[in-house]
């Protein structure tokens, strides 16, 4: 069974104590857990903004939004993740960046729907 090793960024942690409530981490294990805790955060707000987006759209368009979607997880895991013989490794600061960048994205594909209508061709990116 491979080890799993989460590699995070040193100009994370002032953002990631203050918004997990871990004003002081002791030690690189609360490092680690402050950090994932953002990442599990913008991850959820991400899958919420990506359902709230789908609304606006007709079955076509979901199918082009989703496969953006997938395109972009790809882009995520290899820019921020890497597989070695000892294990996996993720960049917790790289996958938060990502991820909230991912979720400003779909918020101006909502807003865009709501007002103006959907660009098609910006959906699948």
């Amino acid at each position: 069974m491979k080890k799993f090793t989460v590699v995070v960024a040193a100009a994370l942690f002032p953002l990631a104590a203050h918004a997990a409530g871990c004003g002081k981490p002791r030690n690189a294990f609360d490092q680690v857990y402050c950090a994932s805790t953002v990442f599990s955060q913008a991850d959820r707000d991400l899958n919420q903004q990506y359902s709230r987006l789908r609304t606006h759209l007709n079955p076509t368009q979901q199918t082009s939004l989703k496969n953006g979607q997938l395109q972009w997880l790809k882009q995520r895991d290899q820019q921020c993740s890497e597989e070695k013989d000892s294990g996996y490794f993720v960049n917790l600061d790289c996958a938060v960046n990502m991820t909230q960048q991912r979720l400003a994205f779909l918020q101006e594909r909502e807003r865009e729907c709501s007002s103006t209508g959907c660009a098609n061709d910006k959906l699948g990116q």
